[in-house]
């Protein structure tokens, strides 16, 4: 989240007018484990009350997997409990999670079938699977990096990514998950794997930026971002009103 999201509207600033500042606060997280996911999700409303101190236009929710293990459609629930967050503390703002940005990123591109990449281990990537599953999406074939280690996610090499996607069984999905994680880096892969692959890709990242934006109700589009981002779906509603309003 601190890397690519902020490279994507970095991105943007040289073709559209707008100027962004980027501001963060952080839920502790070691190891990737249901346990502590849960913990990390229960210290949210801290985050959403220090960046509603600042006035911040829109929030972002970065761990993905934070929110599909508490549960499915939670990043509805999520985003509604931490806008009333901001709006108590006097600084309303729209919530947008990587979670629930991935299922709108996917729903926009008009994607049913899916393959994806996930850093996880097996049980969370599983979990993942069936978030998606439930939000109507067919997971064709996936493949979990099993990397215990949130660090060691972080410092995942994206150049691995595109022949890891590959591997697996998308020939008949209508787009590729090429990170299902905001934590391992994949922004400098997107246009490749397109290319090798010849389907749309997204990650959770860029899902992510692609709602922030419309949330701000900004056109969606930065280049070196994929198909997302490219400018086909710049206008395009945030799908189903679940992201709140300001």
């Amino acid at each position: 989240m601190e890397t690519e999201v902020p490279a994507i509207l970095r991105a943007r600033e040289t073709i559209a007018p707008e100027r962004f500042t980027f501001h963060s606060s952080r839920m502790r997280m070691t190891h990737v484990t249901p346990e502590q996911l849960r913990a990390m999700d229960a210290d949210s409303d801290r985050c959403a009350l220090e960046l509603s101190d600042a006035r911040v236009d829109v929030l972002g929710y970065a761990c993905l997997v934070a929110i599909m293990s508490m549960g499915l459609g939670y990043h509805r629930v999520s985003e509604s409990r931490l806008h009333a967050r901001t709006a108590e503390n006097g600084g309303a703002a729209p919530v947008v999670t990587s979670a629930g940005a991935l299922v709108h990123g996917l729903r926009t591109l008009g994607a049913k079938k899916i393959a994806l990449v996930a850093p996880y281990m097996r049980p969370l990537t599983q979990t993942v699977v069936d978030y998606l599953t439930h939000a109507g999406f067919e997971v064709l074939d996936y493949e979990a990096l099993e990397i215990p280690d949130n660090l060691d996610v972080a410092a995942h090499d994206p150049a691995l990514l595109p022949d890891i996607a590959r591997a697996l069984d998308y020939e008949e999905a209508d787009a590729v998950v090429l990170s299902a994680c905001v934590q391992m880096p994949s922004l400098g892969a997107i246009d490749q794997a397109e290319q090798l692959l010849g389907k749309p890709v997204v990650s959770a990242a860029v899902c992510t930026a692609h709602q922030l934006l419309r949330a701000l109700d900004l056109p969606a589009v930065a280049p070196g971002a994929g198909h997302l981002l490219s400018g086909g779906y710049a206008e395009v509603p945030i799908l189903g009103q679940e992201v709140a309003a300001g």
